[in-house]
Protein backbone atom coordinates (compact mmCIF):
# COMPACT_ATOMS: atom_id res chain seq x y z
CA UNK A 1 0.00 0.00 0.00
CA UNK A 2 3.16 2.43 0.49
CA UNK A 3 3.92 1.83 -3.06
CA UNK A 4 0.30 2.62 -4.37
CA UNK A 5 0.08 5.74 -2.69
CA UNK A 6 4.04 6.97 -3.65
CA UNK A 7 2.49 5.46 -7.19
CA UNK A 8 -0.66 6.90 -7.72
CA UNK A 9 -0.11 10.27 -6.30
CA UNK A 10 3.53 10.81 -7.55
CA UNK A 11 4.56 11.32 -3.81
CA UNK A 12 7.90 13.19 -3.72
CA UNK A 13 8.11 14.92 0.26
CA UNK A 14 4.78 13.64 1.50
CA UNK A 15 5.12 10.79 3.76
CA UNK A 16 2.92 7.50 3.10
CA UNK A 17 0.58 6.39 5.66
CA UNK A 18 2.95 3.22 7.13
CA UNK A 19 2.28 -0.11 7.60
CA UNK A 20 1.65 -0.30 11.76
CA UNK A 21 -0.78 2.59 11.13
CA UNK A 22 -2.99 0.97 8.98
CA UNK A 23 -3.00 -1.97 10.93
CA UNK A 24 -4.25 0.17 13.92
CA UNK A 25 -7.03 1.37 11.82
CA UNK A 26 -8.09 -2.03 10.63
CA UNK A 27 -7.85 -3.67 14.25
CA UNK A 28 -10.33 -0.42 15.86
CA UNK A 29 -13.35 0.37 13.67
CA UNK A 30 -11.19 1.30 10.53
CA UNK A 31 -11.37 -0.38 7.37
CA UNK A 32 -8.17 -1.26 5.09
CA UNK A 33 -9.58 -2.72 1.79
CA UNK A 34 -7.68 -3.74 -1.25
CA UNK A 35 -8.39 -4.59 -4.50
CA UNK A 36 -5.78 -7.44 -5.97
CA UNK A 37 -5.09 -8.27 -9.83
CA UNK A 38 -4.08 -12.24 -8.91
CA UNK A 39 -1.42 -11.54 -6.15
CA UNK A 40 -0.67 -7.82 -7.21
CA UNK A 41 -2.47 -5.00 -5.32
CA UNK A 42 -4.07 -2.64 -8.20
CA UNK A 43 -5.16 -0.13 -5.60
CA UNK A 44 -6.70 0.18 -1.90
CA UNK A 45 -9.20 2.29 0.13
CA UNK A 46 -8.24 3.26 4.17
CA UNK A 47 -10.97 4.43 5.95
CA UNK A 48 -11.79 4.92 9.82
CA UNK A 49 -14.77 5.81 12.28
CA UNK A 50 -16.03 9.74 12.22
CA UNK A 51 -18.02 11.27 14.42
CA UNK A 52 -19.10 14.99 14.11
CA UNK A 53 -20.89 15.25 17.48
CA UNK A 54 -24.59 14.32 16.08
CA UNK A 55 -23.57 10.79 14.44
CA UNK A 56 -21.24 8.50 13.77
CA UNK A 57 -19.95 7.63 10.01
CA UNK A 58 -17.10 6.44 8.25
CA UNK A 59 -14.39 8.59 6.86
CA UNK A 60 -12.73 7.21 3.78
CA UNK A 61 -9.46 8.79 4.17
CA UNK A 62 -7.78 7.22 1.10
CA UNK A 63 -8.57 5.90 -2.58
CA UNK A 64 -5.95 4.96 -4.69
CA UNK A 65 -5.47 2.95 -7.82
CA UNK A 66 -2.03 2.14 -9.52
CA UNK A 67 -1.45 4.02 -12.78
CA UNK A 68 -1.77 0.95 -14.97
CA UNK A 69 -4.66 -0.08 -13.24
CA UNK A 70 -6.68 3.04 -13.53
CA UNK A 71 -9.62 3.85 -15.99
CA UNK A 72 -10.57 -0.29 -15.53
CA UNK A 73 -13.56 0.43 -12.28
CA UNK A 74 -11.35 -0.78 -9.86
CA UNK A 75 -12.09 2.94 -7.70
CA UNK A 76 -16.16 1.98 -8.54
CA UNK A 77 -15.48 -1.62 -7.35
CA UNK A 78 -13.38 -0.39 -3.93
CA UNK A 79 -15.65 2.07 -3.08
CA UNK A 80 -18.61 -0.36 -3.56
CA UNK A 81 -17.39 -2.85 -1.31
CA UNK A 82 -16.74 -0.46 1.48
CA UNK A 83 -20.03 0.28 1.07
CA UNK A 84 -20.77 -2.95 1.94
CA UNK A 85 -18.71 -3.30 4.41
CA UNK A 86 -19.56 0.04 6.12
CA UNK A 87 -23.27 -1.20 6.17
CA UNK A 88 -22.84 -4.28 7.69
CA UNK A 89 -21.22 -2.30 10.49
CA UNK A 90 -24.56 -0.56 11.05
CA UNK A 91 -23.31 2.84 9.63
CA UNK A 92 -25.66 4.65 7.48
CA UNK A 93 -22.88 7.13 5.76
CA UNK A 94 -19.71 7.79 4.27
CA UNK A 95 -17.66 10.96 3.87
CA UNK A 96 -14.44 12.12 2.06
CA UNK A 97 -13.38 14.78 -0.31
CA UNK A 98 -12.03 15.37 -3.55
CA UNK A 99 -10.28 18.19 -5.39
CA UNK A 100 -13.41 19.88 -7.18
CA UNK A 101 -11.14 20.22 -10.18
CA UNK A 102 -10.57 16.84 -10.98
CA UNK A 103 -13.16 15.44 -13.63
CA UNK A 104 -12.77 11.61 -13.31
CA UNK A 105 -12.91 12.29 -9.32
CA UNK A 106 -16.10 13.96 -9.51
CA UNK A 107 -17.72 11.60 -12.65
CA UNK A 108 -16.91 8.67 -9.93
CA UNK A 109 -18.07 10.34 -6.46
CA UNK A 110 -21.12 12.18 -7.81
CA UNK A 111 -22.11 10.21 -11.40
CA UNK A 112 -21.63 6.68 -10.58
CA UNK A 113 -21.88 6.71 -6.24
CA UNK A 114 -24.26 9.07 -6.45
CA UNK A 115 -22.75 11.36 -3.88
CA UNK A 116 -23.19 14.66 -2.63
CA UNK A 117 -20.92 17.41 -1.98
CA UNK A 118 -22.43 19.53 0.81
CA UNK A 119 -18.79 21.45 2.05
CA UNK A 120 -15.98 23.45 0.14
CA UNK A 121 -12.87 23.39 2.48
CA UNK A 122 -9.99 26.27 1.15
CA UNK A 123 -6.68 25.32 0.73
CA UNK A 124 -7.76 22.10 3.44
CA UNK A 125 -3.88 20.19 3.57
CA UNK A 126 -2.10 23.33 2.62
CA UNK A 127 0.98 23.26 0.59
CA UNK A 128 1.82 20.06 -0.91
CA UNK A 129 4.83 18.68 -3.48
CA UNK A 130 3.14 15.70 -5.17
CA UNK A 131 2.77 15.35 -8.87
CA UNK A 132 -1.10 15.34 -8.65
CA UNK A 133 -1.34 18.87 -6.27
CA UNK A 134 1.33 20.98 -8.08
CA UNK A 135 0.82 24.17 -9.17
CA UNK A 136 -2.32 24.30 -7.15
CA UNK A 137 -4.00 25.23 -3.45
CA UNK A 138 -5.49 22.07 -2.35
CA UNK A 139 -9.20 22.76 -2.23
CA UNK A 140 -11.32 20.21 -1.40
CA UNK A 141 -14.95 19.34 -1.93
CA UNK A 142 -16.46 16.96 1.02
CA UNK A 143 -18.78 14.35 -0.15
CA UNK A 144 -21.53 12.44 1.88
CA UNK A 145 -22.85 9.05 0.58
CA UNK A 146 -25.93 8.31 2.08
CA UNK A 147 -25.15 4.47 1.20
CA UNK A 148 -28.60 3.32 1.95
CA UNK A 149 -30.31 5.62 -0.08
CA UNK A 150 -32.56 4.61 -3.37
CA UNK A 151 -30.17 7.41 -5.48
CA UNK A 152 -27.24 5.46 -4.41
CA UNK A 153 -28.61 2.40 -5.36
CA UNK A 154 -29.56 3.13 -8.16
CA UNK A 155 -26.79 4.49 -9.09
CA UNK A 156 -24.90 1.49 -8.03
CA UNK A 157 -27.41 -0.30 -10.29
CA UNK A 158 -26.08 1.33 -13.28
CA UNK A 159 -29.13 3.76 -13.63
CA UNK A 160 -27.96 7.28 -14.65
CA UNK A 161 -29.14 10.02 -17.23
CA UNK A 162 -29.39 9.36 -20.50
CA UNK A 163 -26.96 11.95 -22.77
CA UNK A 164 -30.62 13.49 -23.80
CA UNK A 165 -31.55 14.09 -19.90
CA UNK A 166 -27.85 15.98 -19.79
CA UNK A 167 -27.76 18.00 -22.26
CA UNK A 168 -31.62 18.89 -21.78
CA UNK A 169 -30.34 20.24 -18.43
CA UNK A 170 -27.43 21.67 -19.57
CA UNK A 171 -29.73 24.07 -21.68
CA UNK A 172 -32.50 24.64 -18.96
CA UNK A 173 -29.35 26.06 -16.55
CA UNK A 174 -27.23 29.14 -16.82
CA UNK A 175 -23.39 29.08 -16.27
CA UNK A 176 -21.61 30.15 -12.95
CA UNK A 177 -18.11 30.12 -14.90
CA UNK A 178 -17.84 31.40 -17.99
CA UNK A 179 -15.24 29.42 -20.29
CA UNK A 180 -13.21 29.81 -23.67
CA UNK A 181 -10.62 28.26 -25.80
CA UNK A 182 -7.14 29.64 -24.93
CA UNK A 183 -4.36 30.11 -27.30
CA UNK A 184 -3.68 26.19 -26.90
CA UNK A 185 -7.08 25.59 -27.69
CA UNK A 186 -7.72 24.57 -23.78
CA UNK A 187 -10.69 25.64 -22.41
CA UNK A 188 -10.39 28.71 -19.32
CA UNK A 189 -12.28 30.53 -17.32
CA UNK A 190 -13.12 33.90 -18.16
CA UNK A 191 -15.65 35.30 -15.62
CA UNK A 192 -17.81 34.13 -12.36
CA UNK A 193 -21.61 35.02 -11.97
CA UNK A 194 -23.16 34.63 -8.43
CA UNK A 195 -25.57 32.12 -9.41
CA UNK A 196 -29.45 33.14 -9.02
CA UNK A 197 -31.48 30.66 -11.31
CA UNK A 198 -33.41 27.66 -10.11
CA UNK A 199 -30.59 25.49 -12.17
CA UNK A 200 -27.38 26.60 -12.41
CA UNK A 201 -24.31 24.86 -14.28
CA UNK A 202 -20.79 24.78 -13.59
CA UNK A 203 -17.29 23.81 -15.23
CA UNK A 204 -14.26 22.37 -14.57
CA UNK A 205 -11.70 21.07 -16.85
CA UNK A 206 -12.14 18.32 -18.56
CA UNK A 207 -8.32 17.13 -17.89
CA UNK A 208 -6.93 18.78 -15.50
CA UNK A 209 -3.25 17.16 -16.70
CA UNK A 210 -3.49 18.42 -20.25
CA UNK A 211 -4.29 22.24 -18.52
CA UNK A 212 -1.28 21.39 -16.24
CA UNK A 213 1.18 20.50 -19.50
CA UNK A 214 -0.27 23.40 -21.85
CA UNK A 215 -1.64 25.84 -19.65
CA UNK A 216 0.04 25.80 -16.60
CA UNK A 217 -0.36 29.84 -15.53
CA UNK A 218 -4.26 28.84 -15.87
CA UNK A 219 -3.75 26.76 -12.75
CA UNK A 220 -4.78 29.48 -10.25
CA UNK A 221 -7.27 30.82 -12.24
CA UNK A 222 -9.15 27.80 -12.62
CA UNK A 223 -9.10 27.37 -8.95
CA UNK A 224 -10.41 30.33 -7.88
CA UNK A 225 -13.14 30.41 -10.41
CA UNK A 226 -14.51 27.07 -9.54
CA UNK A 227 -13.31 28.20 -6.11
CA UNK A 228 -15.70 31.55 -6.23
CA UNK A 229 -18.57 29.60 -7.58
CA UNK A 230 -18.87 26.66 -5.66
CA UNK A 231 -18.88 28.68 -2.21
CA UNK A 232 -21.32 31.10 -3.30
CA UNK A 233 -23.60 28.38 -4.41
CA UNK A 234 -23.17 26.22 -1.40
CA UNK A 235 -23.57 29.52 0.80
CA UNK A 236 -26.03 30.36 -1.24
CA UNK A 237 -28.19 26.77 -0.81
CA UNK A 238 -28.00 25.11 -3.69
CA UNK A 239 -27.75 21.38 -3.65
CA UNK A 240 -25.22 19.84 -6.18
CA UNK A 241 -27.48 17.51 -7.92
CA UNK A 242 -24.94 15.81 -10.50
CA UNK A 243 -22.37 16.03 -12.68
CA UNK A 244 -21.63 15.40 -16.10
CA UNK A 245 -19.19 15.34 -19.31
CA UNK A 246 -21.17 16.58 -22.53
CA UNK A 247 -20.15 16.49 -26.01
CA UNK A 248 -20.32 20.33 -27.12
CA UNK A 249 -18.94 21.64 -30.53
CA UNK A 250 -16.44 18.21 -31.09
CA UNK A 251 -15.00 18.55 -27.60
CA UNK A 252 -15.51 16.96 -24.13
CA UNK A 253 -16.59 19.54 -20.83
CA UNK A 254 -17.39 18.65 -17.56
CA UNK A 255 -20.44 20.45 -15.56
CA UNK A 256 -21.55 20.11 -11.68
CA UNK A 257 -25.57 20.62 -12.02
CA UNK A 258 -26.63 22.44 -9.08
CA UNK A 259 -30.60 23.59 -8.16
CA UNK A 260 -31.62 26.17 -5.46
CA UNK A 261 -33.06 25.42 -2.69
CA UNK A 262 -36.94 25.17 -3.18
CA UNK A 263 -39.52 27.72 -1.60
CA UNK A 264 -37.23 30.55 -1.71
CA UNK A 265 -36.88 33.46 -3.63
CA UNK A 266 -34.02 34.29 -5.93
CA UNK A 267 -32.77 37.73 -6.97
CA UNK A 268 -31.43 37.78 -10.67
Amino acid sequence: MEEVQREAWGLIEEPVVPTPLQRAVQDNGGLVIGAFADIYLAGFSLGFLGWDGGQLYHYSHMTAVRPPYQNHHVGFRLKAFQRDEVLRQGLPMVRWTFDPLQSKNAMLNVRRLGGTPDRYFVHYYGAMGSEVNRGLETDRLRLTWEIASPRVEARLAGTLPTPEEDERRFRDSTAVVETEPGDSGIRLPTAVTEPSAPKVHLEIPFDLDLVRQHEPDSLGRWRHAVRDGLRAALDLGYAVDDFAVLKRDHERRSFYFLSAPTGTARRG
